[in-house]
């Protein structure tokens, strides 16, 4: 078995976000009257990487919800509006909260979700956690498939306009990112992997698009529930299921094993794995980030998770 590799920050401990009594007095008293009771409890999100508030809150009432709120100046405000509209409209069979409400009040935008009464998985990956989350969404991706809710971008444009950062520096437009001394020697080969990947994810299912372990809450009765439908696309599900076990790897987990049932082309994976490292580590590269910082750690832990796997996956050399 491989060693494990886990990141600096536990993905339960990477935000910093605002607690309830730092939102404006005007937002909280028009939560407090959509409740129709005063909230008494607000457990903050300890996990994600924005500065947006979210919580899971208890009103006197006896009331349970997950809250988020953002500035309507602010970028995840939108992301959360786009997540009322996905969520509310998701097939039954997808494990996923449901919106309960909206509303705009203080300059906010406020969306109040089911409650999840669960926990983020923890690396390294428990095999029935990961079991588990690999059923919520092989359940998801099944229903998704023959039920898209919304028209969405295609994977296969923001694998070509977003997902594309090898092939920018290979061909020199972008420098290369603090990386493994190996990848020189393969910016070609990581290039046409890259290259070959839109026509392989084209498809008309619905993704979710963002699926980390993060992203999954795992309930007292072992059920996996997935969040932050804020990114969906429509795509090949394998995709989302190669991003979801590069953590799995990490973990020392046969990977390859595991996406079998998936039926992805070895140059789909491949092709993946290239793209996100590139990605992630040209993002880690960025300087600080104004959402959390633990975000650039994550992205290079993610980055070099991937192109670990990329190679023991091509046979590549890593050392000498």
């Amino acid at each position: 078995m491989r060693p494990v590799s886990l990141p600096e920050i536990a993905y339960g401990a990477t935000a910093v976000r605002p607690d309830w009594d730092d939102l404006p007095p005007t937002v909280r008293s028009a939560i407090n009257d959509r409740f129709g009771s005063p909230v008494i409890s607000a457990a903050t999100a300890g996990g994600g990487f924005t500065r947006a508030f979210a919580a899971i809150v208890e009103t006197a009432a006896g009331e349970r919800a997950f809250l988020k709120a953002a500035p309507l100046a602010d970028p995840p405000s939108d992301a959360y509006a786009r997540e009322a509209a996905i969520t509310s409209a998701l097939p039954p069979e997808v494990p996923a909260a449901r919106p309960r409400w909206t509303l705009v009040a203080g300059g906010h935008y406020v969306l109040c979700l089911e409650a999840v009464r669960g926990r983020v998985p923890e690396l390294p990956w428990k095999p029935d956690d990961l079991a588990s989350a690999l059923q919520a969404w092989q359940r998801a991706s099944t229903a998704l498939a023959v039920s898209p809710v919304a028209a969405l971008p295609r994977l296969s444009d923001i694998v070509r306009g977003e997902l594309s950062w090898w092939s920018e520096i290979a061909a020199g437009r972008a420098p290369i990112p603090p990386s493994p001394a190996w990848v020189r020697s393969h910016l070609d080969d990581l290039a046409r992997l890259e290259q070959g990947l839109p026509p392989l994810v084209e498809g008309p299912a619905m993704l979710h698009g963002d699926l980390r372990i993060d992203n999954i809450m795992i309930d007292a009765y072992g059920k996996s529930w997935l969040c932050d439908w804020t990114w969906p696309c429509l795509g090949a599900p394998w995709f989302d299921t190669v991003t979801l076990l590069v953590t799995a790897y990490a973990s020392g987990l046969d990977t390859d094993r595991l996406l079998e049932p998936w039926g992805a082309p070895d140059a789909g994976v491949d092709g993946t794995l290239a793209a996100m490292s590139g990605y992630w580590l040209t993002r880690a590269a960025g300087g600080p980030s104004s959402a959390s910082p633990h975000s650039r750690q994550h992205q290079r832990f993610s980055g070099g998770q991937a192109l670990a796997w990329l190679a023991a996956r091509r046979g590549w050399p890593t050392t000498g």
